[in-house]
């Protein structure tokens, strides 16, 4: 199914139900539609065919699911930039990309215009919110141009590109993900019931959407009639205000803006009744974050989703029932288990554990995940060498280390090149970080391997205290060394205010490396 159909079967279901809230505004699936075809029409009449890249430069707004859906009209593809980059990331993914159209809102218009010089690339420019002047376009007046009765039908099908995702560059060079029409399909029509005149569901985004769970969240609401209430950017007080305002049903996030949520000094002054499904996924999930939430929304279903930008966003997903911390203890034990898991795969995808010599590993064994199915990337976009290490015999290699229990339950260990290798012991760093962040004095800590002669490598924490805590390395090193064996505690600590991260909340382990990753000599503080 091409994906521009989403907005057309919730628009022949319920033309007048609300769409889209987005800072005071509401569009109706009708409204929606109509500025949908208008923008196709205005893209078309700049020349946009298909097979062009419509770039978009801004943070979420209402423009930006409009772009998309005009893009798939006209079988181009879309290409949301990260808009917290900085100028060289820019232009290299502008070179990469080579857009026909860039749009761009007033904030990032300096930036995209020195990217584009630097790229090189010839790239209609189009403020999204004021008239800008210089040869700029006005999205405005493209819309205005335009009729709104006149649909372009696309010709593409479900295998033809439609969108390219940077990945978010955790370690190294981001690269174009290539995602097709079924890379979307193949999980609404599985996973997400489709618009009913009867149901109303409001559901609150605030993950970019330049990250696929962020679009994938956006199309999957088009796709089940849902009024999709769009916070520009994540703040937690603000995030709690849309959804007590706008009484929301479901809402996606990522671990550290669910954690921050709970964490806010005001949390119990909002009332959050009516949230039914909160999703999370995108980073891993300290245990101790999701027991406490699970407390606090005891109404709430929890769903762990678990997936890359590679993937085409989820392809397994722990379920709610599997977050339900009740029954007799046995029961109560081995859900906790599980929630250190990322579930089970979806009906359309398989998952394997690989070993170092290419085979399958046993039950509980640990090894690189990959995954195959249609929801997969078509491969990385002008980066054909990328694309052969990524596949092998027809599987993605994800780069997640994990393993499989005897009940089909994936569980990570860390990506393939974090691992730390000491005298020959394969130490896990999430293993570690679990670890130190049960101690009370730790609010956040990652964990590297420094560089030693007589052991390869040693681990080396870096720890975020709690805001007036007085932890010191030696007490942290005694907490690891109490639970877990002697080999894989820190043999150093470094303190830090705050671990850096992606726009996801994501540790910026290459960064921490740069940082910290020279030889042990001793304990440090």
């Amino acid at each position: 199914m091409n994906t521009c159909e989403y907005l057309n079967i919730a628009n022949a279901i319920a033309p007048h139900r609300t769409s889209v809230v987005f800072e005071g505004r509401r569009l109706t699936f009708q409204h929606l539609k109509e500025r949908v075809n208008r923008l196709a029409n205005a893209l078309w009449g700049l020349g946009v065919k298909p097979g062009d890249r419509v770039a978009f430069f801004n943070v979420n707004t209402p423009e930006l699911i409009e772009s998309y859906l005009a893009s798939a009209q006209l079988d181009a593809i879309f290409v949301p930039l990260n808009y917290r980059v900085r100028a060289q990331e820019a232009a290299e993914m502008l070179r990469v990309c080579q857009p026909a159209v860039l749009m761009t809102g007033s904030r990032y218009l300096e930036l995209a215009r020195s990217a584009l010089r630097e790229a090189p690339a010839s790239a209609r420019l189009v403020a999204l919110e004021e008239r800008a002047g210089d040869g700029c376009l006005f999205y405005d007046d493209l819309l205005a141009s335009a009729s709104p009765e006149e649909e372009r039908f696309p010709a593409a099908g479900s295998d033809d590109a439609t969108l390219l995702l940077f990945t978010s560059g955790t370690t190294g060079t981001p690269k174009a993900v290539t995602l097709n029409h079924d890379s979307f399909s193949s999980y609404m029509l599985s996973s997400v019931p489709p618009a009913d005149p009867d149901v109303e569901e409001r559901n609150l985004l605030s993950v970019p959407m330049f990250h696929v769970a962020g679009m994938q969240g956006a199309l999957a609401a088009i796709y089940g009639g849902r009024t999709l209430l769009l916070a520009r950017q994540f703040e937690a007080r603000e995030w709690m205000e849309l959804a007590q305002g706008e009484r929301a049903d479901r809402a996606g996030m990522v671990p550290t803006m669910l954690k921050q949520v709970i964490d806010h000094p005001r949390f119990e002054e909002y009332d959050l009744s009516s949230l039914k499904v909160i999703a999370y996924g995108a980073a891993p999930m300290p245990l101790a974050v999701i027991k406490r939430a699970i407390a606090l929304f005891p109404k709430v279903k929890f769903i762990n989703a678990f997936g890359q930008t590679e993937t085409g966003s989820t392809i397994t997903m722990l379920p709610p029932e599997d977050h339900a911390l009740e029954g007799p203890q046995e029961e109560i034990d081995r859900k906790l288990r599980r929630l250190a898991s990322v579930g089970r795969p979806l009906e359309d995808v398989e998952v394997a554990i690989f070993d170092e010599e290419g085979g399958q590993a046993p039950t509980g064994a640990v090894g690189e995940v990959a995954a195959r199915g249609p929801r997969l990337m078509s491969g990385y976009w002008g980066n054909e060498a990328a694309t052969r290490d990524a596949f092998s015999r027809g599987w993605l290699y994800t780069g997640d280390r994990g393993y499989v229990d005897e009940d089909g339950y994936l569980y990570l260990t860390g990506r393939s090149k974090d691992f730390i290798k000491r005298g020959g012991e394969m130490i896990s760093p999430q293993e570690v970080e679990e670890t130190l962040a049960a101690h009370p004095g730790v609010a956040e800590a990652a964990v590297i391997g420094a560089p030693d002669l007589s052991w390869g490598e040693r681990v080396r924490a870096i720890v975020a205290p709690r805001p007036g805590s007085s932890v010191t390395a030696q007490e942290l090193i005694d907490h690891c060394h109490k639970r877990l064996a002697s080999f894989k505690r820190p043999e150093s600590v470094v303190f830090v205010d705050e671990l850096p991260k992606n726009h996801l909340g994501k540790v910026l382990k290459r960064v921490l490396r740069e940082r910290h990753g020279h030889p042990i000599e001793g304990p440090e503080a």
